[in-house]
Parts: structure tokens; C-alpha cells; sequence
């Protein structure tokens, strides 16, 4: 078995889409110890190698996995009409903190826990408000065929992604899924 050499670290990098925090991240390294090797001024350990190429092996994996693998469908949402105080509710009965906002198949707002919790502080009864009074801006969409890996990234701004197949919903994603994908 022949090591990889700097050059094929990098290129392999590059290829799956990494920059190198994200493989130092991955890794148990730190960046620049990535960058040192990626230029050849440290010869590194076996073990680092090791902790390299399972990294790429993962990643590899996790780019084979797209976005309609690890869908929850149909998607628990509300719609812009409808009473705030349906949509507490639905959060409360399904164990949820966020809720996509969705009319006719198409997101048009979300809504958060916390936006209903600073409206009850202000307002003392959540009476007479629409779902739409409150809503912030949509959850992040992407296709059926997205990777999981640029799921991820999403989700790191974001509580939820939702999945849209011929112009409609047709699942969501948040990061408890993601998590899911550990345990196979």
C-alpha cells in the first residue's frame, strides 16, 4: 500500500469539496497543520494520515446520501391564514420549536417558538393574531437531490431545509435527522 502524498491530500480535498478547517474539523486536526501538509513543510504522523483518509471515507459517504433519503414527509406545517394560536398547538402536540409556513405546496414564511413566546410577553393572549401577523422568512429549499454534506452546511444557519420536488414541498430536514444518519 503506497501513502498518499501532499499533492493527493489536497487534490482529494478539493475533489469532495472541503476546505481545510472543514477537514481539520473532521479530522481531530488543526487547519494548519492540514495546510502545513498540503505544502509539504511537515511529514505527518501515520496516525494523521489515518484520521485524513477516514475523514474523506466519511465524507465520501455522506455525499453519496441525498436530500429525499433522510426526508421527514408529509411536512407538519401552517398556513398564513390560519390563527396563531392553531399553530402553538400544532408545536406543542408534535414536539416541535419551528413550524414551515405553507401555501398551496410553496413556503411563504416560517415560525419560530421563540416569536410566539416574545408575543405572549407583550401581549399577554395570542387572540385574534394570524399565523401571517408573526411569520419570518422562509426555511431554506433544496432539491430532492441535494447532498447531504450541503444539507448540513445549510443547516448550520438555519433550523430546518425543506425539500421541494416540481415546485412544492414535499419534506424537511432539520438537524435531528441529519444526526439519524450516525446511527445508520
Amino acid at each position: 500500500m503506497q501513502l498518499p502524498t501532499p499533492e493527493d491530500l489536497k487534490k482529494k480535498r478539493i475533489e469532495l469539496g472541503l476546505t481545510q478547517s472543514d477537514l481539520a474539523k473532521r479530522a481531530g486536526v488543526s487547519q494548519p497543520l492540514i495546510a502545513r501538509i498540503e505544502m509539504s513543510d511537515v511529514d505527518p504522523r501515520l496516525s494523521t494520515v489515518a484520521k485524513i483518509l477516514t475523514a474523506f471515507d466519511e465524507v465520501k459517504k455522506e455525499q453519496q446520501i441525498v436530500a429525499k433519503d433522510i426526508i421527514s414527509s408529509p411536512v407538519i406545517h401552517i398556513q398564513p391564514k390560519q390563527p396563531l394560536e392553531e399553530a402553538v398547538h400544532i408545536m406543542n402536540a408534535n414536539g416541535i420549536s419551528q413550524l414551515p409556513v405553507i401555501e398551496n405546496g410553496v413556503p411563504v414564511g416560517s415560525l419560530s417558538e421563540g416569536v410566539v413566546v416574545r408575543t405572549i410577553a407583550v401581549r399577554k393572549s395570542l387572540a385574534g393574531i394570524i399565523v401571517s401577523d408573526l411569520m419570518e422568512e422562509s426555511f431554506p429549499t433544496v432539491p430532492q437531490t441535494a447532498s447531504v454534506l450541503t444539507v448540513s452546511h445549510i443547516l448550520e444557519r438555519s433550523p430546518a431545509v425543506l425539500v421541494m420536488e416540481k415546485g412544492a414541498v414535499t419534506g424537511v430536514i432539520t438537524k435531528s435527522d441529519i444526526m439519524k444518519i450516525v446511527n445508520g
